[in-house]
């Protein structure tokens, strides 16, 4: 027989977990919607009629889908991989594919640099069979570029989130469909991701808050020639401008964004938790 805890036990078990919420959380957020009203709210209409922010905000979006998406590719591919290695194969695959989260984002994007830019190794290799380092190496500066960057990072993390689900999901299930004439792609669609949709939509939404909140990586690879929102509050605050209400609006724009991005991930890991 199971004993439940009371709820003056429960709650003393939750403060101080609102204690690190309100500190780091609610508290620099109100703080930054002060910020953006302190000159009357009208912050907010500046931005509204800034193109910079709407490109921003689309290049935002676009960046936000598409890597995730190619990490999550990736990052399924390499868990259903581990997932069939031995236990202490599987714990050392994993503490390589770590590694990048121990980074930071300026030395990811100095290392691309030193292996994609104009004078690296890999563009200086395709140099020897005729090919422009002027344009190959051209490549990690643009939006695409930045992309491969980003999923450097993000398919760690899709790895983490989605072994544990391939990990326990039982394969007699894919044997069963195989046998009864499905063939190995259409068993693994019709029957194993339904299961872990749950974890893949999680790994999606945790990446592309990521995604949509990086910016050293942005910054030390692109500058400012691609419109993200992380650039141009970037903008809005450096010496060539200093907009402190309108970076404050863009700043909650942001946090607004990738809350939602988290919310959508956990109403759908909620609901399928419930059935």
């Amino acid at each position: 027989m199971s004993v439940r805890a009371s709820t003056p036990i429960l709650a003393a078990f939750s403060v101080p977990g609102v204690i690190v919420l309100a500190l780091f959380f609610i508290v620099p957020v109100c703080s930054v919607l002060v910020g953006a009203l302190s000159d009357g709210g009208s912050a907010f209409s500046r931005l509204i009629a800034d193109p910079v922010f709407w490109n921003g905000l689309k290049g935002t979006i676009v960046l936000g889908t598409v890597a995730p998406l190619f990490s999550l590719f990736i990052g399924f591919s390499v868990a259903l991989t581990l997932a069939r290695l031995a236990p202490g194969l599987r714990t050392a695959a994993l503490i390589a594919i770590s590694l990048p989260l121990t980074f930071s984002g300026l030395i990811v994007a100095y290392g691309f640099i030193l292996l994609l830019g104009r004078s690296g190794f890999v563009t200086l290799l395709l140099a020897t069979i005729g090919l422009d380092p002027a344009v190959t190496g051209a490549f990690i500066f643009s939006p695409l570029g930045l992309g491969l960057a980003y999923s450097y990072y993000l398919v760690p993390r899709v790895v983490l989130i989605v072994l544990p689900a391939i990990t326990n999901f039982d394969r007699n299930q894919l044997v069963a469909a195989r046998s009864l004439g499905a063939g190995g792609l259409r068993a693994l669609i019709d029957v194993m991701l339904p299961q872990i949709m749950p974890s893949l939509v999680a790994a999606f939404c945790l990446t592309s808050a990521v995604a949509v909140g990086a910016y050293g990586t942005a910054l030390a690879l692109v500058g400012t020639q691609v419109n993200i929102l992380p650039l141009v509050l970037y903008s809005k605050i450096s010496e060539t401008g200093t907009d402190l209400p309108a970076a404050s609006a863009a700043s909650l724009v942001l946090v607004a964004i990738c809350a939602a991005v988290v919310a959508i991930g956990e109403a759908v890991g909620s609901r399928r938790t419930r059935r």
